[in-house]
């Protein structure tokens, strides 16, 4: 059985739900806490891919460094927008649970019972 990875940040509450949910059903997750060791650019896209969808999709549209980035621009690239969560991690989604190939973004928290 493939170990799950959690992109966790234990300030965010649908995090730490994320986390318990895991727990309760006999998952230990190995623990990166993406905030403190930041993700580079080919992680992002790594977690993109397994997640399949695009950059925009990954972004925290309610982050101070959303709007002070002007990243609301419809013109903006993956790759730019990539390079935002690189220098501003707190816009990258959260919780998100990887098993192999999959990833999966734990909001719901539930959402993430699909990789157990």
């Amino acid at each position: 059985m493939s170990q799950i990875t959690l992109y966790h940040n234990p300030r965010c509450s649908k995090s730490r739900q994320t986390l318990q949910l895991l727990e309760e059903n006999g998952v230990t997750p190995e623990i990166v806490l993406y905030l403190d060791t930041p993700l580079n650019a080919a992680q992002i896209k790594e977690l993109l891919t397994k997640l399949g969808i695009g950059a925009r999709e990954l972004l925290r549209k309610g982050e101070s460094a959303y709007k002070e980035n002007s990243l609301n621009d419809a013109a903006l690239s993956d790759e730019v927008l990539v390079e935002a969560m690189v220098a501003h991690p707190k816009l990258i989604e959260r919780p998100i649970a990887v098993k192999a190939g999959l990833a999966i973004i734990g909001r719901p928290p539930e959402n993430v019972l699909q990789l157990v």
